[in-house]
């Protein structure tokens, strides 16, 4: 296999490697009923004035499956961190008891978990999006190499068809687990 050729596959496999490390980026945001505290890394805390991610003000946890405990490391945050959680509309319910905020998670309805679903799979396809779009400028640049024959161009491109092939199938694959996850009550 030419060097060039194989250079652009490597370029092509990194490519699609990342489009699948953003959906699972996207899916972990996509809440299935449990608490987690990934939940909140959104949120954004007034912080000395300037806009401070949560978990670097406070120490974040789910002592149970239905709740989030947010413990500011600095008493005088609670209302900051509060107005932060109820700003960031995920559609949650601080409560503070003086010391932490205790976040009840309500379980999903069915209607909101069928919302989710298509969040998840808008997400997939955009990742397809991102491995198709990874696959078009391979074969632009295996076919605008000059130094190379017909043949192993050719090679080329059914090598990288092969590659958005997998990537793709993959992408399938995380997106039924997940929904499975989103679905399971």
């Amino acid at each position: 296999m030419n060097e060039d050729i194989k250079f652009i596959l490597d370029a092509t496999k990194e490519g699609m490697e990342h489009a699948m490390l953003h959906l699972e980026k996207a899916f972990i945001k996509i809440r299935a009923g449990k608490a987690s505290p990934i939940m909140l890394s959104s949120v954004m805390v007034e912080y000395y004035g300037s806009q401070t991610p949560l978990s670097q003000v406070a120490n974040v946890n789910t002592p149970d499956a239905r709740t989030i405990s947010v413990q500011p490391w600095e008493k005088s945050l609670l209302q900051e961190i509060e107005k932060a959680i109820m700003n960031a509309n995920l559609g949650f319910n601080p409560m503070n008891n003086g010391e932490t905020i205790i976040i009840n998670v309500p379980p999903l309805t069915e209607e909101r978990r069928r919302e989710l679903v298509k969040q998840a799979k808008a997400e997939a396809e955009h990742a397809k999006v991102s491995i198709r779009n990874a696959r078009q400028d391979a074969n632009k640049e295996i076919r605008a190499l000059e130094d190379v024959s017909e043949d192993l161009q050719t090679n080329g491109e059914v090598d990288v068809q092969a590659l958005t092939d997998s990537y793709s199938k993959k992408v399938d694959e995380v997106l039924s687990v997940k929904e499975a996850e989103i679905m399971k009550v």
